[in-house]
């Protein structure tokens, strides 16, 4: 029998950057994705998602063409194929897990990790593939594949766990004191849109920083400071400005929060004002947060959280948190008060 646990992510500062080619800083919680598997005979891979009652059957010898945009099984199998991966063991699969769908915890990312470190397992190879290489792996076929808009940090972030700061340009990770205080996630009940989302703020962003670009040549993104904005906002057309100050600001906000999470006992409240400012950035400039979701955030900071932000691409789905203890449950009844579906506790894993 084979058995893997994959966990869910939130990106904490950094939404909307990582297509940039701009760092992120993302961390694992204990949310999981469960896969277990026993050898069959029938040269198939048997799927049952228990959560969905659904079932599918994948011929090991499938050609793996025309694959359906979300049929991320196929696509990790055709990505591993390329790498001279033999599948040649049919496994009866069941898959379950208590990660929200479509909701920002990237279910779908941590489902997709999972499916690799399951085929890898089937290799004997487990020890040999570095997580970095899943995450890549897990990149490749979830958006590669399918020439989808998103970035790398969802796989890359599952794939490694922990609290690290990405530096998206070349997938290299760096470990963070994992000290974010008490953590809450809520439910939002507003369903995301997340490849509309995606691609509009994708699009605008580069447009912004393409219209710098076309009359400075030499700007580079990465070497921004807070004064470019300044500098080269007349450039920019107006209806982009706002994308070009997230670019500029979130950048700097993420700068921010990888040095205070370098220290061994980092400033909460300090993390909690800089998650409040990119939050607004992503309201305001990006604008992916509805106005529920807004009402919920502002009531919970209201009942004390420290800080708050919308999670994953936007549109819709779950938020974060920062609490302190005696908040805790002021918090969670302000979320609910507004409508937010649940509201659990979460911790960082490693």
């Amino acid at each position: 029998m084979i058995e893997i646990k994959v966990p869910a992510r939130i990106c904490f500062y950094g939404d909307h950057q990582d297509y940039l080619g701009l760092p992120v800083i993302a961390g694992t919680i204990d949310r999981f994705i469960n896969l277990r598997a026993t050898p069959n005979t029938n040269k198939t891979y048997l799927l049952k998602l228990l959560d969905l009652r659904e079932e599918a059957k994948i011929a090991l010898d499938d050609n793996l063409k025309n694959v359906r945009p979300d049929d991320y099984f196929r696509s990790v199998m055709a990505v591993l194929k390329r790498e001279g991966f033999q599948l040649n063991q049919g496994y009866d699969i069941e898959i379950s897990g208590n990660i929200p769908v479509n909701a920002g915890l990237s279910s779908s990312s941590a489902l997709v990790v999972a499916w690799i470190r399951f085929l890898v397992a089937t290799q004997g190879k487990s020890e040999e593939i570095s997580d970095y290489q899943i995450g890549r792996w897990a990149y490749e076929a979830e958006v590669l594949f399918f020439n989808q808009p998103g970035g790398l940090m969802d796989q890359y972030t599952i794939a490694q766990k922990g609290l690290i700061y990405i530096d998206t340009k070349n997938g290299e990770s760096t470990r963070l004191s994992a000290s974010l205080g008490k953590l809450l996630v809520a439910e939002s009940g507003v369903p995301k849109k997340t490849l509309e989302v995606l691609k509009n703020a994708r699009v605008y962003q580069q447009r912004a920083v393409d219209a710098v670009k076309k009359v400075h040549s030499s700007f580079e993104l990465e070497h921004a400071s807070l004064s470019d904005y300044d500098a080269y906002v007349d450039l920019v057309p107006e209806g982009l400005q706002g994308y070009w100050y997230a670019a500029i600001y979130n950048y700097h906000i993420t700068l921010e929060a990888k040095k205070e999470l370098l220290n061994p006992n980092p400033n909460i409240q300090f993390l909690g004002d800089l998650m409040n400012q990119h939050q607004m950035i992503l309201q305001k400039e990006i604008q992916n947060t509805p106005l529920e979701m807004i009402h919920m955030m502002d009531a919970a900071c209201e009942a004390g959280a420290i800080g708050t932000k919308i999670i994953g691409s936007g549109g819709g789905g779950c938020m974060v948190a920062m609490v302190p203890d005696d908040a805790e449950e002021r918090v969670k009844q302000a979320f609910l008060e507004k409508g937010a579906k649940v509201v659990y506790a979460v911790e960082l894993t490693s």
